[in-house]
């Protein structure tokens, strides 16, 4: 007769995601893991293949969430100028230990490049997504005069998120709020009609 599994798959996931965003994946070592999530060593394995394997689960629900936030955000009632204000200046609104936290999905790219494409295949459907939603933003706010004219949409989209990783990064490595309130206003200033 095979044991009923006795922990909640879903708060040892959140777990180890949090384990694996605080101090990245080569340094967590399966001791960590199970100590977090409260689990035996063997139900991890048994559960969730191995630490590459649990790192990508917890990395998709990470992404997915976070994704799914900030897809809403830019998809909000108000104006677009509005709206990319709000996304460019988050950032700078979180508290001190989640700046520090950083990014999950940021923090992978800085710990794996495109040495994983497992990790980067997570990484770019998602940025496929939040692409698709800034150009759909970006189009709106062109059309309606918030932003210049003669905006490449696609370009100002990419750019975006290359200022939103940015931010991220500095942000992780101890940039106060000023600062970065000051790149996304610059970013901001760039896109709007004059």
């Amino acid at each position: 007769m095979t044991r009923r599994k006795e922990f909640d798959r879903e708060q040892a996931l959140d777990a180890a995601r949090d384990v694996f965003w605080a101090q990245g994946y080569e340094p967590t070592s399966i001791e960590d893991l199970v100590r977090a999530m409260g689990i035996g060593r063997q139900s991890l394995y048994d559960t969730f293949g191995d630490k590459h394997a649990l790192y990508l689960e917890a990395l998709r629900r990470y992404t997915t969430n976070s994704v799914a936030e900030l897809i809403a955000l830019l998809r909000r009632e108000g104006s677009p100028k509005e709206t990319l204000a709000l996304v460019l200046l988050a950032e700078a609104a979180l508290p001190p230990e989640a700046r520090a936290m950083g990014c999950m999905g940021v923090n992978s790219i800085c710990e794996f490049g495109q040495g994983d494409s497992e990790v980067a295949s997570v990484r770019a459907a998602n940025g496929v997504l939040v692409e698709r939603a800034l150009t759909e933003l970006l189009t709106e706010g062109v059309a309606c005069g918030d932003l210049r004219a003669d905006l490449d949409v696609r370009a100002a989209a990419s750019s975006i998120q290359c200022t939103l990783g940015g931010l991220k990064v500095s942000s992780k490595a101890g940039a106060p709020p000023a600062l970065l309130r000051q790149i996304a206003s610059f970013t901001l200033d760039s896109l709007q009609a004059r």
